[in-house]
């Protein structure tokens, strides 16, 4: 899990972070299904990653007992919100799935995820590795559930930092997972 969180709606921001919030603001507001939200909000995402100017010093700060989230905006009405994680070398989440679709954009470092898809077997069903995916500074991924059953880590030798944009109040849930796995899994 998550270290604890930088309060949500009241956090500090940046001036391109306030500009990348109302740009997925408009996103969201066209109504548009799961899927291509994502697609749209992650084009919109990836001209601010790498940028200096993006996140303030504090919110680039990590734990050194888990990978940590600061919670930088969710809106008013619970339609999304937007989170940096911060990861240390060698930290990684669970094997997990998700309350909402997400878009995730590298803004330093790297980060390595393993995809997973549940297939049946027996009463409970296991875990077969679908691919494996590094992505630099500036690479965006988006995705929506079903399918979205995956594990992220810190593959660099430094902090590796990342914004992640929820259809879901996170400031509310505490966190984006919906489930953790602990099926077997094919590697």
């Amino acid at each position: 899990m998550t270290s604890p969180t930088a309060p949500g709606p009241t956090t500090v921001r940046t001036a391109r972070l306030d500009a990348f919030v109302a740009e997925a603001r408009a996103v969201v507001e066209r109504g548009l299904p799961p899927a291509p939200t994502a697609t749209r909000v992650g084009e919109r995402l990836a001209p601010h990653l790498g940028t200096p100017d993006l996140l303030l010093p504090h919110q680039c700060l990590g734990d050194p007992l888990r990978y940590r989230q600061h919670i930088l905006h969710a809106e008013q009405d619970g339609s999304f919100s937007v989170v940096a994680l911060v990861w240390l070398p060698g930290q990684r989440t669970p094997v997990h799935d998700h309350v909402s679709w997400c878009v995730t954009g590298v803004h330093r470092g790297q980060e390595s995820e393993r995809r997973y898809r549940l297939v049946p077997d027996g009463d409970t069903g296991r875990l077969v590795a679908t691919g494996d995916v590094v992505n630099a500074e500036g690479d965006v991924c988006g995705f929506a559930p079903p399918g979205d059953i995956h594990q992220v880590s810190n593959s660099c030798r430094g902090t590796a930092i990342s914004l992640h944009v929820y259809g879901a109040d996170i400031s509310r849930l505490g966190s984006s997972i919906r489930r953790v796995y602990t099926l077997p899994a094919d590697c």
